[in-house]
């Protein structure tokens, strides 16, 4: 396989650092399982770029997760299994089956409609691949959350849902009664499994609400973050770090709501 310009450059990089003999030590020891974290992990950078605002650390950590793809395209093609090239080629084939509006005959779509569209298009693609169950590739390794918001997406298409965010609101309640009575109990596995339902159904209002749960988790992640550096900037000045009360601690925090409101 041959490609020219930057491509064509990462790709015979990718290729040095893979040659025995010659290439880096530590590239040569990785594999799939090895590499899928740095994977995940530069698609988390990704997102706390875009999150910023950053362009130019978007376009590094772009790059980043590019380096990501093209690590695990060359390990498939020292099997003999796949290439870069297949792997473009394949993205290319499917995104075109799934957009026969703009490179086929179909009409002209409105978002919802194409949505539909593309849901059962994916569906056709999963009983192909026998994949025949609602949930059956709904990746294991996602994170907690969006996988839950996944799996209950599906189980919505066949009415397997609330109807509004009010009632979602009713069944945190009521797992957040039955969490209170575990926690008595002082059984672990109990307090975990009704704790990890009470996530589930956050998951599902979050959904409800249209709000992507990951990133409503980080934004609230990034205000604890600037609010609390805030105590410690106030109790650092005053020499008091580590010895403020509680009480005193939660003042500092509502001063540095009240700093927010007046900025905004």
């Amino acid at each position: 396989m041959t490609a020219k310009g930057a491509i064509g450059d990462l790709l015979t990089l990718m290729a040095a650092l893979r040659t025995p003999g010659s290439g880096c030590p530590w590239d040569l020891e990785q594999d799939f399982r090895s590499i899928a974290p740095y994977t995940v992990e530069e698609a988390y950078e990704v997102a706390d770029a875009i999150e910023r605002g950053d362009m130019a650390e978007l376009k590094a950590e772009l790059g980043d997760l590019l380096f990501q793809t093209v690590f695990h395209a060359r390990m498939a093609e020292e099997q003999g299994a796949f290439d870069f090239e297949d792997v473009a080629r394949a993205i290319v084939e499917k995104m075109t089956a799934r957009h026969p509006h703009v490179f086929g005959d179909a009409g002209h779509r409105d978002a919802q409609e194409q949505t539909r569209q593309w849901e059962a298009q994916k569906a056709e693609e999963r009983v192909a691949k026998g994949k025949t169950g609602l949930l059956d590739d709904v990746p294991v390794a996602l994170p907690g959350l969006t996988r839950a918001v996944k799996l209950q997406r599906r189980a919505a298409r066949i009415g397997f849902d609330w109807k509004n965010p009010r009632d979602v609101l009713d069944k945190i309640a009521e797992e957040t009664a039955e969490l209170v009575e575990v926690i008595d109990s002082g059984n672990a596995d109990r307090i975990e499994d009704e704790f990890g339902d009470l996530l589930f159904v956050i998951a599902n209002l979050s959904r409800h609400l249209n709000v992507d749960p990951e990133a409503a988790l980080r934004r609230a992640n990034q205000k604890f973050s600037r609010r609390f550096r805030h105590i410690e900037k106030r109790l650092g000045d005053q020499g008091r770090l580590g010895e403020a009360s509680l009480e005193e601690m939660e003042e500092l925090w509502v001063e540095a709501k009240g700093l927010e409101r007046d900025a905004s």
